[in-house]
């Protein structure tokens, strides 16, 4: 339901529907059309800062292709997808859902959700999932970066409730990042540290990840550490806090339990011990051990490079054990701090959307929280048991044990492990329903019934950000076509099939709108341990953003203040966990220890970066980032076209030289899948081996081979024009060759440019179509050896080039580019077509457009940051360019 008064001309406060910081937006709506995204001054989670993509989130509203605007329905897998009237396919998902119900019962349907849905959403799904059909099968893409933590905090600390606040960044004397990148993955969060620092310097930031991320240049120690070795280090850090008598021995005697098997377990890790496995030196061990130990208030931030791994738990653990040990916990600036990935994942865990949990943080395994939901929900019984994870859920899909499968809001297809078995298993389903916002995802090729879904600014709703902040969310504009809300879309479906099957439980769905359905919700969560039943819409848009629990008329900061924690004892709870290696390990055949993560400015899969053009400014295009001397080794040079094999698949990619990538180590960011490039992404080598508490998969490291792609012929191709449109049209090419990428330019007033690559000279009739699509035909300028395959044309407009073709010959690129830009015009079609292959330099700050050749000239002229921001405008957007040009300044300054 869109909030009164939808298209007028108005300012909005809302939610930005990308990362767990939860930032707020106010969204200004000019005749009917949303004229401008800007920070809310006032919001507590960001105070008006907005990162690149929050700032370009008014570039993602559209209304055209890039947008399922109608309901779509296949008589058969081997038949296309026809536009049909939402209520036939509605009709169509409801007797199909009750035939294999009936025929196979309610575990042959599982339903597939995602952090990306608004809290109200979760609760209808789940209504409809276990109130409805009856099964257990109901998980969450959350699964694939919150799990472990959340196992984590219930094991240690006994709920799901992450203890601190984003003022804690402010108040702590020790900052430790461990597995994650906030720079890049939560960069308004990394704005307030830096401004932290900058207020205090003696504060201490340690940074453990294997490369040297922007978030490394803030670190006053960096422990680039071996991929896996986490626990070793933490039980380092715990071994030396004893060793030095750093442990506050009165608190772990007042509030703790465990302790005495944990200090017998890290005994045997010294610090020299940890080197060897980890791969850093003993004395950075003992001096991050030291600071953490020493400070008046310590904080960790982590992510998915602990949480992702198949020991993902263990991690955690041992590293609260540190806060645990220290004190670090329930007081301002201390304790250990999961950043949540998504912006509602943590709404989704509340609502109990998820195959371990129930509403109110409560356990499914549990025959009490059943019947209390069951209560409340108005229905006789709810399906015991914890149902099939993420993961498991698609292998079920696989083996046939799940028929039917409905997809809300997420991409299994491109971002799950082990891509060829989850596209397998896709194919194979009897039923693939998909609710969806955006066309072209890799998902959607597998839907027998496409439901158009509502999204950012469309939907009203609530979501709860990391420091467990519920804010709400509020529409801007109306839905285009037939979409509707995912919440609303859930209830047509429920409706109809609680027709067809159980008459009796259509009062499941019986909602007025979206503050009926959290008020239903928030009652649920009355003495729990997030107990919010006070809330409700009015008091959030009275009051603003409320943190849980929210008891007595206001939320509460942090947690366990008094040292009580949510265990039957009432004491927090130390781990002894054995190191437990990486899943994948390296060997002779696959000696490289590949990870993957988020770029700066792209967001998942990309379906909606991938309309803010100008954030693909920053990296253009999928790449294989290596060690300079590992690339020598293997004699490819940076741009070269390499196979990268894992046990479970292959990608052709190109390769860059990065000094951030240790030797030994590869990288390649998560986003890019078969929207964007010739194979299935990142996610067809990882392992889908799971952690066995949490059941996350080991997403963040594979063991890989590297090789030349002996792909002699190459081309690349650039035509001008609205970028998500061409992108749709001409995605045709990125099936015809054993290399391809499709990617959207900025520059040149905006398009797509296209490289493939094959071990031979295409034929002719595929070079005509080529040249068809890529303005070649009638060329303005043209230079052709068809005795070689060579074919290079460039068709101008206004004295600038247009198009262009280069089959076989490609070394013109760069200077094409250039003059596509604004640079000089070649002197004949001969000194063009000859020239020697350039460097074009990368953009660093996307919003200003500013390139690293400037900033590296005018370092060189002895500009610091200040003059930098100054001369160039660099760094005084959003921000995140920052940590990059302050590594350029220490890297152009120390040459």
């Amino acid at each position: 339901m869109a909030s009164e008064g939808v298209g007028m001309d108005r300012t909005v406060k809302s939610v930005c529907c990308y990362c767990g910081t939860g930032c707020g937006v106010n969204l200004t709506v000019k005749d009917g059309q949303l004229a401008a995204v800007e920070g809310d001054a006032a919001h507590p989670a960001n105070f008006g800062r907005l990162c690149s993509k929050g700032r370009t989130l008014g570039l993602t509203v559209r209304r055209d292709e890039a947008r399922v605007l109608s309901a779509q329905l296949r008589c058969d897998r081997g038949a296309a997808l026809a536009a049909v009237p939402l209520e036939t396919a509605l009709d169509a998902a409801a007797d199909r859902l009750a035939d294999i119900i009936r025929r196979d019962g309610p575990d042959a349907v599982a339903f597939y959700l995602s952090g990306q849905l608004l809290t109200e959403d979760y609760v209808v799904f789940n209504r409809l999932a276990r109130g409805l059909v009856g099964t257990r099968h109901i998980d969450s893409n959350s699964r694939l970066c919150m799990s472990s933590a959340v196992s984590a905090y219930k094991a240690s600390f006994g709920a799901d409730a992450p203890p601190c606040s984003y003022e804690d960044l402010d108040a702590a004397d020790c900052v430790l990042i461990a597995g994650a990148n906030p720079a890049y993955a939560h960069p308004v969060l990394f704005r307030r540290l830096e401004e932290a620092k900058a207020r205090r310097p003696g504060m201490k930031v340690i940074v453990i990840d294997p490369r040297r991320t922007d978030s490394a240049e803030l670190a006053d120690l960096h422990l680039a550490i071996a991929p896996g070795t986490d626990v070793v280090l933490f039980h380092a850090m715990l071994n030396q806090l004893v060793w030095d008598g750093l442990v506050d021995d009165a608190y772990v005697e007042r509030h703790c339990e465990g302790y005495p098997e944990a200090k017998a377990r890290v005994r045997e890790f010294t610090p020299e011990v940890a080197a060897g496995v980890c791969g850093v030196a003993a004395a950075d061990i003992v001096k991050a051990a030291r600071w953490f130990g020493e400070a008046g208030a310590a904080l960790s931030l982590y992510t998915m490079g602990l949480n992702q791994s198949a020991a993902g738990v263990d991690k955690n653990r041992a590293l609260i054990n540190l806060h645990l040990a220290c004190g670090h916990i329930g007081k301002p600036g201390a304790g250990p701090f999961s950043l949540t990935g998504q912006p509602n994942a943590m709404g989704g865990r509340e609502a109990g959307a998820m195959a371990t949990l129930l509403p109110g943080h409560r356990d499914p395994d549990n025959a009490q929280h059943r019947a209390e939901v069951a209560a409340a929900w108005g229905v006789d019984a709810l399906p015991a048991g914890t149902g099939l994870t993420a993961v498991e859920l698609f292998d079920a899909v696989g083996t046939g044990r799940v028929k039917a499968v409905w997809i809300a809001a997420t991409n299994p297809a491109a971002s799950l492990p082990e891509q060829a078995k989850v596209r397998a298993a896709l194919q194979k389903a009897e039923l693939v329903i998909v609710s969806e916002a955006f066309a072209g995802t890799d998902t959607l090729a597998f839907a027998d019934i496409v439901l158009p879904a509502a999204t950012w600014p469309e939907k009203d709703g609530t979501l709860t950000n990391s420091e467990r902040r519920v804010s709400r969310v509020r529409a801007a504009l109306p839905p285009p076509g037939d979409a509707q809300a995912d919440w609303q879309l859930a209830c047509a479906v429920g409706t109809r099939l609680a027709a067809r099957i159980a008459p009796e439980r259509a009062h499941l769905f019986d909602y007025t709108g979206p503050a009926d359905i959290f008020a239903g919700h928030a009652a649920l969560t009355a003495g729990r341990d997030l107990d919010y039943s006070a809330l409700s819409y009015a008091l959030l848009d009275a009051q603003g953003p409320q943190q849980w629990p929210f008891r007595q008329g206001a939320g509460q900061v942090r947690l366990y203040t008094d040292g009580v924690f949510a265990t039957g004892s009432g004491r927090a709870r130390f781990a002894a966990p054995a190191y437990v290696p990486v899943a994948d390990v390296v060997n002779a055949h696959f000696p490289l220890r590949l990870t993957s993560g988020r770029l700066r400015d792209q967001w998942h899969t990309a379906g909606r970066t991938s309309l803010a053009v100008p954030l693909l400014r920053h990296v253009e295009a999928p790449a294989l980032a290596m060690n300079p001397t590992d690339l020598e080794r293997l004699r490819l040079a940076p741009g070269a076209l390499a196979r990268v094999r894992s046990r479970r698949g292959e990608l052709v990619l190109p390769v860059t030289a990065d000094e951030a990538v240790r030797a030994g180590h590869a990288f390649v960011p998560m986003h890019w899948g078969r929207a964007w490039m010739a194979g299935d992404g990142v996610n067809v080598l990882m392992n889908g081996a799971l952690d066995p508490l949490s059941r996350q998969p080991e997403l963040k490291h594979a063991a890989v081979a590297v090789a030349p792609a002996n792909l002699a012929w190459q081309a690349e191709a650039f035509v001008a024009g609205d970028a998500p449109f061409l992108r749709g049209r001409l995605a045709h090419w990125l099936e015809a060759f054993p290399f391809a990428q499709l990617m959207a330019v900025a520059d040149a007033g905006g398009g797509v440019w296209l490289r493939v690559a094959a071990k031979a000279t295409p034929d002719a009739a595929l070079l005509a179509d080529l040249a068809r699509d890529f303005g070649g035909v009638g060329a303005d300028l043209a230079l052709d050896d068809a005795a070689r395959g060579v074919l290079r044309r460039v068709s101008l407009d206004a004295g600038r080039p247009r198009a262009w073709l280069l089959c076989g010959d490609t070394r013109a690129r760069d200077a094409l580019r250039g003059w596509a830009d604004g640079g000089a015009a070649p002197q004949s079609a001969a000194a063009l077509f000859g020239a020697a292959p350039g460097s074009r330099s990368r953009v660093v700050c996307a919003c200003e457009g500013v390139r690293e050749a400037a900033i590296d000239a005018a370092i060189r002229r002895g500009a610091d940051l200040t003059g930098l921001k100054k001369e160039l405008g660099c760094g005084t957007g959003c921000g995140s360019c920052v940590p990059e040009i302050i590594g350029r300044l220490n890297r152009v300054c120390a040459a």
